[in-house]
């Protein structure tokens, strides 16, 4: 199967590689303003299990009209201001299966309302609104205490996590729970991924979901999905969940890469940790 890789995640390689963990979105309502990152915030992101390889500082204005600036790792965003709340992480296990955030949602939090945006040139298409359905199901209906509530519309106040569509090409960018113990409240689309099937849209849009609620990339330590054959590390450490045994196959959600061919359900792994975590 052939994949497509953005330069999000490493460069364009021979075929249709491609990924969905950069944000490379020039938007003038979203307008950006990169900066360098010093060093203390480099080595914060490090202790806390991101990324550090190119990171950028941007600019967000999101829509209900706040701005922030957020260092921005791939598909990961975090506000500057509350770096220094964010735990660090401790110790690191590369044999196993899934992997977390230092914050996860907390139990007054975990009755989550999802908003798909349909406001002017942010507004979901057919076939992400479609996708998000789909994607909310597949969170649903597992045993476990999150519960998603979906709706559709431009009150962005009322939602702890806003569906919304960007400018660029596939892929998407969210963040980690905050560490009040709430899911991560922005899930940007670009709109290229609307040329991708339904599923795909499921998959992308069921991936960032992930990340708002803890999820870390399943292969952040060899990025196998990405076509990387290396043996360092691509990413800083995470923290493994017990009882997702370790296997060589890639089989999440989660997977630093997609593939034009995903079927955007969740693994039996990605249920496993889920139901662990929650």
């Amino acid at each position: 199967m052939k994949k497509w890789k953005l330069l999000a995640l490493c460069a364009i390689i021979a075929g249709f590689i491609s990924s969905c963990q950069k944000d490379e979105v020039t938007n003038e309502a979203l307008e950006q303003v990169k900066i360098e990152p010093t060093k203390a915030q480099l080595e914060k992101l490090h202790n806390m299990g991101v990324n550090t390889d190119n990171v950028t500082i941007e600019d967000f204005t999101f829509l209900d009209g706040s701005s922030a600036k957020h260092l921005v790792s791939g598909d990961i965003t975090v506000p500057i201001a509350d770096l220094n709340k964010y735990p660090e992480l401790e110790s690191r296990d590369d044999d196993s299966k899934q992997y977390r955030t230092p914050n996860l949602v907390s139990p007054p939090n975990r009755n989550i309302k999802i908003l798909g945006y349909t406001g002017g040139g942010f507004a979901l298409t057919p076939k992400m609104k479609t996708a998000l359905s789909w994607a909310v199901f597949n969170y649903n209906v597992l045993p476990n205490t999150l519960n998603f509530t979906l709706s559709y519309g431009t009150n962005v106040a009322a939602a702890d996590i806003v569906v919304y569509k960007i400018a660029g090409a596939a892929g998407g960018i969210a963040g980690f729970p905050t560490p009040a113990g709430k899911p991560y409240k922005w899930v940007r689309i670009r709109a290229g991924t609307d040329t991708y099937s339904t599923n795909v849209n499921e998959h992308v849009i069921g991936h960032e979901i992930g990340h708002c609620i803890g999820f870390r990339h399943q292969d952040w330590y060899n990025r196998q999905s990405c076509g990387y054959t290396g043996t360092l590390p691509a990413e800083s450490t995470a923290i493994w969940i017990p009882g997702t045994p370790w296997s060589p196959n890639a089989d999440s959600i989660m997977l630093a890469c997609f593939g034009a061919g995903e079927d955007g359900e969740l693994t039996p792994t990605d249920k496993t940790a889920l139901n662990i975590l929650y």
